[in-house]
């Protein structure tokens, strides 16, 4: 596999490869926020989190790595992140599926995880891209994306189904290599202001 199943370790954050034993902890994160009741966000309601980890874990054979997100402040499970799409012969990964419990919105939480997870594919595995995909109507999410550093690459029209059987149009960003070291640098430097 291109991208090592392994733990990331940060200041805040602990990306811990996702396993069975993260269930019951991930049901009580979800129900912090309720965001699985957005109709554009792709986030597990509490019943469906068992099949949702079985699923991120059956990924590993197309390369996909999923972790549980730990903040280190408390040792608990916030939420989960990973990497999918992932094309190692030309050096390139998505990162998504990631969501929080609202208890750590506006904390370093995320801005750690993506350092961690940019970092690892960058400097480690030497990626010429790394992309994120979000609904068109989930503002928070483009807004967080567009915070990291990465570029609009365009929309994707009718890209989905959703739950709901409504069209999703697909915003792509994206993060070349040549950007990696501002990224870095503009990461770094929130986290330093956090502290």
């Amino acid at each position: 596999m291109w991208i090592e199943n392994q733990a990331l370790d940060g200041k805040y954050v602990k990306l811990e490869p996702l396993g069975m034993q993260h269930i019951s902890a991930l049901q009580v994160a979800v129900t912090d926020g309720k965001y699985w009741r957005l109709w554009y966000a792709n986030v597990p309601a509490p019943d469906e989190i068992v099949t949702y980890v079985e699923h991120a874990i059956e990924q590993a054979h197309l390369g996909e790595v999923a972790y549980a997100v730990i903040d280190k402040r408390t040792n608990t499970v916030v939420g989960t992140t990973r990497y999918y799409n992932v094309d190692g012969t030309n050096k390139r990964a998505a990162i998504g599926y990631t969501w929080y419990a609202n208890s750590v919105r506006r904390s370093p939480i995320n801005t750690e995880s993506k350092l961690l997870l940019l970092q690892n594919v960058f400097e480690h595995h030497s990626a010429i891209a790394v992309e994120f995909k979000t609904h068109f109507f989930n503002h928070t999410s483009r807004t967080a994306i567009e915070r990291l550093g990465a570029k609009l690459d365009g929309i994707l029209r009718s890209h989905q189904i959703m739950k709901d059987g409504s069209l999703r149009d697909t915003a792509v960003y994206s993060i070349i290599a040549s950007e990696w070291p501002a990224v870095r640098n503009n990461l770094e430097y929130k986290l330093h202001e956090h502290a």
